[in-house]
């Protein structure tokens, strides 16, 4: 009998994870470190999380704009080349809606992975949920925590659950 460890290699996969949303705290290196504690085969893709970067890569490489609407549309332009690249490789796209912003573009990401049959975890807290239930609609899964997020992981990719398949490969 082969362990769930030895099936998923056979696989021979590596998952692609889009982590999409709020940029203002640690729930992104939160998965990444849990995900290589966890020795999953993963690869992480996410937006340029350097707010100002983000903003202004449209007029700091095309020129400036005197009027902020067109500011604003060279950088979205740019960063949707990058969005809309990595969302259609990802094998799973993980969105997180933070308590404090309201992170309109986290709603259109999963959105268009929605559009593009993409599974879909969403990460927010008990408060968001009437204001996200079309969000969480859409999604396969909606955890409260990143922790939450490498369980799920754990378990669709390795087959592996707490509690249940580590009992079993401790008695092969």
């Amino acid at each position: 009998m082969t362990s769930s460890k030895t099936r998923s290699k056979t696989l021979n996969k590596t998952w692609s994870i889009y982590l999409s949303g709020e940029i203002h705290s640690d729930w992104r290196e939160r998965i990444e470190e849990g995900a290589a504690a966890a020795g999953l085969d993963v690869r992480f893709a996410a937006p340029v999380t350097h707010h100002e970067a983000s903003d202004d890569c449209g007029v700091a490489i095309l020129g400036p704009e005197p009027d902020k609407f067109w500011h604003d549309h060279k950088g979205a332009q740019l960063n949707a080349i990058r969005t809309r690249t990595l969302i259609g490789q990802a094998d799973i796209v993980v969105v997180r809606f933070g308590e404090k912003y309201k992170q309109w573009n986290a709603a259109f990401d999963a959105g268009y992975a929605a559009a593009l049959g993409k599974p879909i975890i969403v990460i927010h807290q008990p408060e968001h949920q009437h204001a996200l239930k079309e969000v969480d609609a859409a999604a396969l899964a909606v955890a409260q925590t990143p922790e939450q997020v490498v369980a799920m992981l754990r378990y669709v990719i390795n087959g592996e659950l707490d509690g249940y398949t580590d009992k079993r490969q401790a008695a092969e």
